[in-house]
């Protein structure tokens, strides 16, 4: 059986070391590189299954490479872990909207980042069957087929893979209050008491930006005060 290949990129040749001691310990394949420049370089060598990518790095920095591997279609469901120093909101949010899908910010617990790592591979590498490639609710329509979203008669809006499966599943479960952590169960697939809710926030807020518009009262997705987040059919 293959093993499941991740390219770590980190300019720090010290967490590098420590990234790929620790994923081999869990049967991963580890590919390393020091910049993004040789990160793009590896990428177009070989598929890998996961990228875990630093944020700070001299020249092209991980922001950058995310763009990058985004535009070309080919990479759309390519899980992408931004590792980082940054923990505040914008750089989180920043991360994300260059379509991340999530993020651990350093110092880290091995033990916390390679239960993610196994999630996102784990999701990767599962067909998801989508009954109907389009699902409508109200002035909101979703096409699974291309990961575009459409608002009344607005143009098409390009959603990033995670931003597409998150509203998929609020579509979905139209009119269920969904909670932080059941969506990072659902939608990450990280099991029970993994992952930050500030994820979940996060890709929200980012939808939302996509998703504003002055025709709905409130916009389409809910907040529940202390439960979660809820789309109306």
């Amino acid at each position: 059986m293959t093993k499941p290949y991740i390219l770590a990129v980190d300019d720090d040749p010290e967490v590098l070391g420590t990234l790929s001691r620790a994923l081999k310990r869990e049967g991963f394949e580890v590919g390393r590189a020091l910049s993004g420049l040789e990160a793009l370089k590896m990428l177009g060598d070989r598929r890998p299954d996961l990228i875990i990518l630093d944020i700070i790095m001299p020249g092209l920095d991980g922001l950058a490479v995310c763009r990058k591997v985004r535009a070309d279609s080919q990479y759309n469901d390519l899980a992408i872990l931004f590792l980082t120093a940054r923990g505040q909101t914008d750089d989180v949010v920043a991360g994300l909207d260059a379509g991340g899908d999530d993020y651990v910010v350093k110092p880290f617990e091995l033990a916390e980042l390679t239960a993610r790592v196994r999630a996102l591979v784990r999701r990767g590498q599962r067909n998801a069957v989508v009954e109907s490639p389009t699902i409508v609710i109200g002035g909101l329509t979703l096409d699974s087929s291309t990961h575009q979203m459409t608002v009344f008669d607005g143009p098409p809006v390009q959603l990033t893979a995670t931003e597409h499966r998150l509203l998929r599943y609020l579509m979905e479960h139209a009119n269920q209050v969904l909670s932080p952590q059941h969506l990072l169960e659902a939608v990450w697939d990280y099991p029970p008491n993994t992952g930050d809710p500030d994820l979940v926030r996060a890709h929200v807020r980012n939808l939302r930006a996509k998703l504003e518009t002055d025709r709905v009262e409130g916009g389409f997705i809910r907040t529940i005060h202390g439960v979660g987040y809820m789309i109306s059919s």
